[in-house]
């Protein structure tokens, strides 16, 4: 029995023995890819249909999200209420999300009840119809947050950044307007579930309690439709980035508080780099005890917030800083943030601080890794970016052992002043 009168003994992050726990793979009869991750300890289970059907493959803008959002919306038997209704009554939750380059359908529910779930979710990826009514509603709905959220300094901030680091003719880069729900069709959406869905491309992502029989069931409902017709289409990414590297715009004339960001070109996992960059990353602002967080935040007191982080794209990426600050301080504080780059080129990292990040790395992937449905997310991540266990592995080994004089290269080669876009949103 666990003595509560003796303490612990506390051992740092880094000097655990992390592996990240391996998938079990299998397809169906139509040659889907089924990656598991059997957890028996909780009678639940997450289920997630992912299809190569993000807004790069998309004619006209919102097309991709609008198709995927209204998923659930009403079928050929079952209305959108009834579809709710449904799950409801099981207890599960269905939630849709569309990325760039993907979207999915994700299931979680109790897992006795997947028999009786499976039937409707097969129905939703075959037999959606996009009823008039239910894309009018989204059309308004959409159309309201947006015109919303267009008074925000910093949503409009996040747009604008993404198009001068891509271009607007760049998945990445582009956003929507309300025109672009004015000229949403459902002739249009109906082609794109058709194309992108019906006679997709699909994988499939699980965790939890896995009933015994899951292959068979899952055969039962999906495993004769055409949801492995080819390989996903390619992509052109027409990079077109915007010349001025410096912008500061006023959204709000009366706005009191100012959006920055701050951002570069970046490689993607791929690169030897990414690695190492994420722990100078967090050194710079990853965490909350960062230098930007400790000047700018606990020093100065511009902001109750500052991030910088690495975009996670599949193709290519950036280096982002990201605050919001008073409009009074908002100079001060781009001022301090090229200060502390300035120092991570000029000055070595003290072992001190190095410590402090490569425990805080280590234990927030402890936390991302605690769990089935984090193992699956991390799983699915690698999957996407066709990487495998040994980027884990090697990801650790580099946190464990990279130096401070590594870092200082790193610090001069990507935190170069001049290599920024500088955005200002008032």
């Amino acid at each position: 029995m666990l003595n509560r009168k003796v303490q612990p003994v506390i051992v740092d992050a880094i000097n655990f023995n992390l592996h990240l726990k391996p998938y079990t793979y299998f397809t169906l009869d139509n040659g889907v890819p089924v990656y598991t991750v059997n957890a028996p300890e909780q009678e639940v289970l997450l289920i997630e249909w992912l299809f190569y059907a993000g807004n790069a493959y998309e004619e006209k803008n919102m097309v991709a999200s609008a198709a995927n959002h209204l998923l659930k919306n009403g079928t050929r038997t079952k209305t959108a209420y009834a579809i709710n209704e449904y799950f409801e009554f099981y207890g599960a939750y269905v939630n849709r999300h569309s990325n760039h380059e993907t979207a999915s359908l994700t299931l979680h529910s109790l897992s006795k009840y997947l028999p009786e779930l499976l039937p409707v979710i097969s129905e939703l990826l075959t037999d959606t119809i996009y009823p008039k009514d239910e894309l009018a509603i989204f059309k308004q709905n959409q159309k309201q947050n947006l015109e919303v959220n267009l008074k925000k300094c910093d949503f409009v901030a996040n747009r604008i950044i993404d198009e001068n680091l891509y271009g607007f003719t760049h998945p990445y880069g582009k956003y929507t307007s309300t025109s672009d729900y004015d000229n949403l069709q459902r002739n249009k959406l109906i082609k794109f579930y058709n194309d992108y869905y019906i006679n997709g491309k699909c994988a499939l992502f699980i965790a939890g309690n896995l009933p015994a029989d899951i292959e068979q069931l899952l055969n039962k409902h999906f495993g004769s439709l055409n949801l492995n017709q080819h390989e996903p289409l390619p992509i052109t990414y027409n990079k077109n980035p915007s010349t001025e590297k410096k912008q500061h715009l006023i959204n709000d004339v009366n706005g009191v508080q100012s959006a920055i960001r701050i951002a570069r070109p970046f490689p993607n996992r791929h690169h030897p780099d990414f690695i190492k960059v994420q722990v100078l990353n967090n050194i710079l602002g990853g965490y909350f005890g960062s230098r930007l967080m400790s000047n700018i935040r606990e020093d100065k007191g511009y902001t109750y917030g500052i991030h910088s982080y690495i975009q996670n794209h599949i193709h290519e990426t950036a280096l982002m800083i990201s605050t919001e600050a008073g409009r009074d301080v908002a100079a001060a504080t781009i001022t301090e943030i090229y200060k502390e780059m300035e120092r991570l080129r000029n000055e070595m990292v003290g072992e001190e601080e190095l410590h402090l990040v490569r425990n805080y790395m280590i234990g927030s992937i402890l936390g991302d890794i605690d769990g089935p449905f984090q193992i699956i997310a991390r799983w699915k991540n690698y999957i996407l970016n066709n990487l495998d266990a040994d980027y884990f592995n090697n990801s650790i080994s580099i946190i464990k052992k990279i130096t401070a004089e590594e870092l200082h290269v790193l610090a001069n080669k990507y935190l170069q002043v001049e290599d920024f876009y500088e955005l200002t949103v008032v």
